[in-house]
């Protein structure tokens, strides 16, 4: 009998190493990991027999693990990932370990600055739905996939018949494309060799890396030299920053995107009208982006226009949490970039046009707060109340710490924004929304919005 592979990941709480736990999971491997705080994410795989644990211990790894996979958050001083060097046990980052997986497959891979997410949710659901057998790796939790962000096809996972499948559509072989998300930052996506590959928009982002605007676009230049020869990009050209990536290799197929529109070659196509129940353009956008994608894989309009109007939005991109205990709104964002937090608030303005937004938003990084700070203190014209907690560490350095502070930032909102208020810390910031919720019944928008831990408060505001 052949001995069952081993694998462990340090850092499983990440929404990336976490979906690579689950497809080691589908291939029966003994998937054990770690991580310094649990979550909801951490206790959902601790159902599925993963052994877990909340802290470091590096007895743990022994000399028969097969793998080890590590988020880019965990230093190489980690006693565990030091651990694994010594036994030799091979090492992989989040990126490269995906790749592995994923690059000897037809792969649709989404990058971007915005709409990530939304875009590669979108076409795996449209693939789900269809009667192609896919993979994908999303960074969100989709209830279409059980509040998981991994799918296989499989006999648990079957193709459903479609009374809509076109003439000469036919089944692939199992498991024929996989769809990512692919990560710009620090030129992560380049791991990744994809057949199609959709960038959704670029604006300026990750100044801790790319230390110009120029360099940001250069890479998403690189990008496009990794597509297979014969492959596609699809990309808009009322994007003024991927209007540049335009024909730069000759040996690939471009679709451009432009309003309602898509065009390969001197080949156009006017979009169907698609029907949304998500709020904002930028989500119809990225809905086109998919449709695209449904379409060239030969799935029916049909299917994909039933697939996008029955969409109701995934995880942490405007969600709709629950009801609070008077009857307000509680939602969630992971916005973090000051056009996503402006296309976001300006996306429930118009959608809830009676009602009030109180913002409680945490800045990602210290070091993309001061980089963006001129954008992000003109972001927040359509909230009514804006509480900034704290700022959200990671990969910061104590200079940038130095230079910046949440009394800082709210002190410079306040020039574009009389309602800015420093929560001073997660504890205080619970109450300041416990008190607006009790004095401001049935009136509002509670907006938990960023990439950090803000999130963590809907577990603290469920038992109001």
């Amino acid at each position: 009998m052949n001995k069952q592979k081993k694998i462990y990941l340090i850092g499983i709480g990440g929404i990336g190493v976490s979906a690579i736990a689950r497809y080691y999971l589908s291939e029966w491997w003994a998937v054990s990991w770690s991580d310094s705080t649990n979550s909801a994410i951490i206790e959902a795989l601790k159902s599925q027999w993963c052994d877990i644990i909340i802290w470091s211990d590096a007895t743990r790894l022994t000399s028969d693990f097969d793998l080890v996979v590590y988020t880019e958050a965990i230093p190489h001083d980690q006693e565990e990932f030091q651990r694994s060097q010594e036994l030799g046990i091979k090492i992989q980052k989040y990126n490269v370990a995906l790749s592995k997986i994923a690059n000897h497959r037809k792969l649709i891979a989404v990058t971007g600055t915005h709409g990530k997410s939304t875009t590669s949710s979108l076409i795996s659901i449209i693939l789900k739905n269809s009667e192609v057998d896919f993979l994908s790796v999303v960074g969100t939790l989709l209830k279409e996939f059980w509040w998981k962000n991994f799918f296989r096809r499989t006999p648990e996972n079957p193709s459903p018949s479609l009374p809509s499948k076109e003439e000469g559509q036919t089944i692939q072989s199992y498991g024929e494309y996989f769809v990512i998300e692919a990560c710009e930052h620090k030129e992560h996506f380049l791991e990744y060799t994809p057949s199609v590959l959709v960038i959704t928009n670029i604006e300026y982002d990750h100044a801790d890396y790319f230390k110009t605007p120029e360099l940001y676009i250069k890479a998403f230049e690189k990008m496009i030299s990794k597509v297979v020869p014969g492959g596609f990009v699809i990309l808009s050209t009322d994007d003024p920053n991927t209007q540049k990536l335009l024909w730069i290799r000759k040996d690939i197929n471009y679709i451009e995107v432009s309003d309602n529109v898509f065009s390969i070659g001197d080949q156009s196509q006017a979009f169907p009208n698609i029907q949304m129940k998500v709020p904002g353009e930028h989500v119809l956008f990225d809905a086109k982006l998919a449709y695209i994608v449904g379409h060239m894989v030969g799935i029916s309009n049909d299917a994909i226009l039933s697939t996008l109007s029955n969409y109701r939005g995934v995880w942490r991109r405007m969600e709709i949490i629950w009801d609070t205990k008077n009857d307000n709104i509680l939602m969630s964002d992971y916005g973090h970039h000051p056009t996503e937090i402006q296309v976001t608030l300006d996306a429930l303005r118009k959608w809830y046009p009676d009602k009030k937004i109180f913002t409680v938003f945490q800045p990602h990084q210290y070091s993309r707060t001061i980089e963006l700070l001129d954008d992000f203190i003109r972001s927040f014209s359509d909230t009514d109340t804006l509480i900034i907690p704290d700022i959200y560490e990671s990969r910061d350095s104590e200079e940038n710490k130095w230079r910046m502070s949440p009394q800082m930032l709210v002190d410079c909102t306040k020039v574009f924004h009389r309602n800015v208020v420093n929560g001073e810390w997660m504890k205080n910031t619970l109450k300041l929304i416990e008190e607006y919720d009790s004095e401001n019944p049935d009136s509002s928008i509670i907006l938990l919005l960023g990439a950090g831990n803000v999130d963590n408060l809907r577990y603290k505001l469920e038992v109001i």
